[in-house]
């Protein structure tokens, strides 16, 4: 019986000494993990992961296949904003507040911040039912305003009033609910800044929505800096209140965008983490005027000590061969002359291919691309070998006669290799006269179509 006691004595001891996270996916995914991370500034930090086991979801009395996964988190894990990714392929996430107590939640892994529900959770069930509340009371109100900009023969100021009320009642309602829980800034910093009155065109309409955007954020709380909330509204002001189908207009507005931005944060340390999280988003677009501008005016004028050279470097190496650049110079001895990318001339196009005499699929693409090419004068090809030696290379180069061929020797850790970040051969970069990169194809039946296209 005593050792009966100890052992209950000690059992729930751990049990309470642990919060757990639990998850249900209302559609199963087979052989898939779960992710937990810790949401610090712009960087997920990795706590654990766990697989995603089989089961069944009781939704009205029909069984339905579904997916759950646990975490347990340790008795001192501290507060914040943390993540479970999912899904391999496609992968997608949810964020939620963890305060010192379990959360127990359900979603459709398809649509995670849509079908969200929080079955065991304070802080998380009281943020949604906010997040509930308020959009439903502020799409009334923008209702009215949209309607009396469509027809400002409309009167409707007292309606509007009674709907700005409703809105703020909503907020105050949650603010004095969420006292001295840690979702309290989410709340405050979520209200917009609305008219005092109904505006009566769209352009008094967007410059006040733009001019009031950020009146209600603090970008000094730590609560919200280490979450996705100051990401994904400074998203919001960026990418779609700041929207022009002209190029150049589209790019001032940027560049405005992101001074108001930046404008509104004092620390230095997350100024940085900003500028860093904005580079990353104009990276998929490939917009280098933005990205140059991030890096001049904005992260080289951080102090020395929180510019991080590492991520100075990966970004250029990554911009420096981007669509759009000059193509990064480089010399070569070719028949006892020195030979320079920048000073070729004489064609209307060229083409840069690395290539190894050691990699099988060079051996099958290099001479299908010299017989794709041999009648054609308006293309010039600079083959850049990456050997470990010139043997089989002078041996082989000799099939190629038209071409130009640099030896790039040490392989993998070649300069020009690395300047150009090759991590795989054949790399095929498209140039145009002046040696500006315009295309960079991955497979070789792309190229073939590019080059015919010139």
């Amino acid at each position: 019986m005593k050792n009966f006691c100890l052992f209950f004595f000690f059992a729930t001891t751990c049990s309470f000494g642990q919060f757990s996270i639990k998850g249900t996916l209302t559609k199963p995914l087979k052989n898939d993990w779960a992710l937990l991370y810790k949401i610090e500034s712009n960087r997920e930090i990795f706590i654990t992961n766990t697989s995603i086991k089989s089961d069944s979801l009781d939704i009205n009395g029909t069984k339905i296949a579904s997916g759950t996964f646990e975490f347990e988190l340790p008795k001192n894990s501290k507060p914040g904003t943390y993540r479970v990714t999912y899904r391999q392929k496609g992968a997608r996430f949810i964020d939620f507040i963890f305060n010192h107590e379990n959360v127990r939640f359900q979603l459709h892994p398809d649509a995670p911040e849509a079908s969200i529900f929080f079955l065991e959770s304070a802080e998380n069930q009281l943020y949604r039912a906010y997040q509930d509340e308020i959009f439903l009371k502020q799409q009334k109100l923008d209702s009215i305003q949209v309607a009396v900009l469509r027809d400002n023969t409309l009167d409707l100021t007292t309606e509007y009033k009674k709907a700005l009320e409703s809105v703020h009642a909503v907020q105050d309602q949650f603010l004095a609910r969420s006292q001295g829980m840690y979702v309290q800034p989410f709340i405050k910093n979520s209200l917009r800044k609305n008219a005092l009155e109904i505006l009566k065109t769209p352009q008094a309409y967007m410059a006040n929505v733009k001019g009031t955007f950020f009146d209600h954020f603090n970008f000094s709380d730590p609560v919200l800096i280490n979450s996705s909330f100051l990401n994904n509204r400074v998203l919001e002001y960026v990418f779609y209140l700041n929207y022009s189908d002209d190029e150049e207009k589209q790019i001032e507005l940027y560049q405005a965008s992101i001074k108001t931005v930046l404008s509104k944060i004092e620390d230095t340390r997350y100024k940085k983490e900003m500028i860093a999280f904005l580079i990353e988003q104009f990276e998929p677009t490939n917009n280098l005027k933005i990205i140059d501008e991030l890096f001049t005016s904005y992260y080289n004028k951080l102090p020395l000590n929180l510019q991080n050279p590492q991520f100075i470097e990966e970004k250029m190496k990554l911009f420096n061969t981007a669509i759009g650049r000059i193509a990064p110079d480089f010399s070569w001895t070719e028949n006892g002359v020195t030979q320079q990318l920048s000073s070729l001339q004489g064609a209307e196009n060229y083409l840069l291919v690395f290539w190894s005499t050691g990699c099988s699929h060079c051996l099958r693409e290099i001479p299908e691309l010299y017989k794709f090419l041999k009648d054609t004068q308006k293309i010039k090809v600079i083959a850049f070998s990456m050997e470990e030696n010139a043997v089989r290379w002078e041996q082989m180069k000799k099939d190629f006669p038209h071409w130009h061929h640099a030896l790039g020797l040490g392989k993998w850790e070649n300069k020009t290799a690395k300047t150009y970040s090759i991590y795989s051969t054949p790399s095929y970069f498209v140039l145009d006269k002046n040696k500006k990169i315009i295309e960079k194809p991955a497979l070789f039946e792309d190229l073939k179509i590019i080059l015919e296209q010139l």
